[in-house]
């Protein structure tokens, strides 16, 4: 999973704010941590609309600090970036995915938006038409 290390600044007085190294774009606060906190995730998918929107690649998280906190991805926008790089990497256009995949260039438009659910199974069908496949597993949670 994509977990992405956050700096969390300031007070119960003041409020806080969270930032990403990773995506500078993503910027929130909240007047508690846990506002905060529960305002990064949304921060983090929001900026990467500005990654898909000019088609380029979402940076990898990077190994966090001690300081930081660990604002994890939801899966399926996981996927869906995860296919973005991909795409981009290979420059591979919309429509070229569209034609492999043997669907209309809307359905590939709708892969790419990370506001748009998606069956999973046609993620699995765009990796596939890129010469991947995409592979789900679990693990045991960390008791805390």
């Amino acid at each position: 999973m994509f977990k992405f290390p956050a700096q969390i600044e300031g007070n119960e007085a003041d409020g806080y704010t969270v930032t990403f190294r990773d995506v500078p774009e993503a910027i929130t606060q909240g007047d508690t941590l846990d506002e905060a906190k529960a305002a990064a995730i949304d921060a983090l998918v929001t900026a990467m609309d500005f990654y898909f929107e000019d088609g380029r690649p979402v940076p990898t998280p990077s190994k966090a600090n001690r300081s930081d906190v660990l604002v994890t991805l939801p899966p399926s926008v996981v996927a869906k970036v995860l296919l973005l790089n991909e795409v981009v990497r290979t420059k591979k256009r919309p429509a070229d995915l569209a034609r492999a995949m043997n669907v209309k260039p809307q359905e590939v438009t709708r892969l790419l938006d990370l506001h748009h659910t998606t069956k999973i199974d046609a993620l699995a069908d765009a990796f596939r038409a890129i010469g991947f496949d995409l592979e789900v597993r679990i693990s045991p949670r960390a008791v805390t």
